[in-house]
């Protein structure tokens, strides 16, 4: 190990350790929801999952254009640009409140999406009562990220972690208030759900905004200075990267919503034994999540300053630390599946499909992983729109109609529409990896901008 690629390994994982654990909250909050829910019936279990999954599937069109912050942020940091942040910030809000009133609209709408797709009959008013007491929620989500990566684009990552633990506190209390009927309010199950979910967002969104507005280490960018009114240039830029960005999040995001919807039509015990595997896939997925963050600033920083020779050198460097992380993930999830399983319900039959399924579940951490982190070097040198069309490509023309082909033509079930998520995946991560050595080798070979 060279002197360094170790100084660089611990600058980078100084930088992903709090995002890790911020977005590690983030999931264990659907963690939290999906066990007080499975202790209440299989059928609120199912609700939470279908709904959790529209919910997340829609916001992360929000999450993904919004990481486009970090990237401009960490240039302008990179470059001693400074004065720029707080310009770019306040136009990055319009577009997150504008972002959030469509996700608040699909969402308040969703319902009518539930017996189309073949949702069980018993199902679909607890989904319908979760998704519209959530949908409250969208615009504190939309803002809260924005804040958040405002202040990771300048190597600030600790308020992630704070804000991440204190919101996965007070939504363990909201839920078992609000879903079980505690301190004389109504038992709302389902639907208390959503509203806690709601409730969290909107302390958190509060919180990191008062903590950019009072933190010592952003007085000098004065974010909260005045209003700024939406200007058109400005917010086609933010567009220009972050609507490639969050449309690939999307798209990838919509082969796991389509596997659910796949599940769902297998049954009950199906679907509730799927969102066991996949909760705890997701849960795993914030270790590439929160590093491919750091990457992108690390990448994004260099950029800045011109320095395409670190460029390459440190989005390699975070690619061999995502291959540690995922060894480590998938032998876990190999060696306590079951005992995994077990904690999500005391159904039997849910648990034996749980336990088959995060077999799958760890063989997947590594294409995963690998295609999220190279995305995540990517955005740091703003190349959002060929990604976007290798994801279509991987998800949508390979994973969907892989998982359909083997899970329901040819009676797979679950195990054929899992192998076709990681048929997907991993024709995204190897088009990614391959994405970033022949772009950063050019840019090192001084051969200008990316295209």
């Amino acid at each position: 190990m060279t002197d360094r690629f170790r100084d660089e390994a611990v600058t980078t994982l100084k930088l992903a350790i709090p995002l890790v654990i911020g977005q590690a909250t983030n999931v264990a909050m659907v963690f939290v929801d999906t066990l007080f829910a499975g202790r209440l019936s299989a059928e609120d279990l199912a609700a939470v999952a279908i709904g959790g999954t529209f919910w997340a599937t829609s916001n992360l069109l929000v999450l993904g254009t919004l990481l486009a912050v970090p990237a401009f942020v960490s240039q302008f940091d990179g470059a001693g640009e400074r004065q720029r942040i707080a310009p770019f910030a306040r136009q990055a809000g319009w577009v997150a409140l504008l972002l959030s009133l469509l996700v608040w609209s699909f969402i308040r709408n969703a319902e009518l999406l539930l017996e189309p797709i073949g949702i069980p009959a018993e199902v679909r008013p607890l989904a319908g009562g979760y998704l519209d007491a959530i949908s409250w929620g969208a615009p504190f989500y939309a803002l809260f990220f924005l804040f958040r990566f405002v202040s990771e684009g300048i190597g600030s990552m600790r308020p992630a972690m704070v804000f991440g633990i204190g919101g996965l506190l007070l939504n363990i209390v909201a839920d078992w208030v609000l879903m079980y009927g505690k301190f004389g309010f109504p038992a709302l199950g389902a639907a208390g759900c959503g509203y806690a979910t709601a409730i969290v967002l909107a302390a958190q969104c509060i919180g990191m905004g008062l903590y950019l507005r009072f933190g010592k280490r952003y007085a000098d960018l004065d974010i909260f200075k005045h209003i700024e009114l939406p200007r058109l240039d400005r917010a086609a830029e933010i567009l220009r990267v972050g609507l490639p960005i969050g449309a690939a999040v999307f798209v990838e995001s919509s082969l796991f919503l389509c596997a659910t919807l796949l599940m769902g039509s297998l049954g009950t015990v199906m679907i509730a034994g799927h969102q066991i595997a996949l909760n705890f896939s997701a849960l795993a997925f914030m270790v590439p999540l929160g590093f491919s963050f750091a990457i992108t600033v690390r990448v994004g920083n260099a950029a800045g300053r011109g320095d395409w020779e670190a460029v390459r050198f440190r989005g390699i460097t975070g690619l061999k630390l995502i291959m540690i992380t995922q060894t480590i993930t998938a032998l876990f999830i190999l060696t306590f599946r079951g005992p995994i399983a077990g904690l999500y319900s005391t159904d039997a039959a849910v648990v034996a499909v749980g336990v088959e399924l995060l077999l799958f579940g760890a063989l997947f951490q590594f294409s995963d992983g690998f295609q999220i982190a190279a995305a995540g070097a990517l955005r740091g040198i703003k190349d959002t729109r060929i990604p976007l069309v290798i994801m279509v490509l991987a998800y949508w023309v390979f994973g969907i109609p892989l998982s359909y082909t083997l899970g329901i033509s040819l009676g797979g079930r679950g195990a054929g529409i899992w192998i076709g998520l990681i048929g997907g995946l991993t024709v995204a991560a190897v088009a990614l990896l391959w994405r970033f050595n022949r772009l950063s080798q050019r840019l090192v070979a001084g051969q200008g901008e990316q295209t």
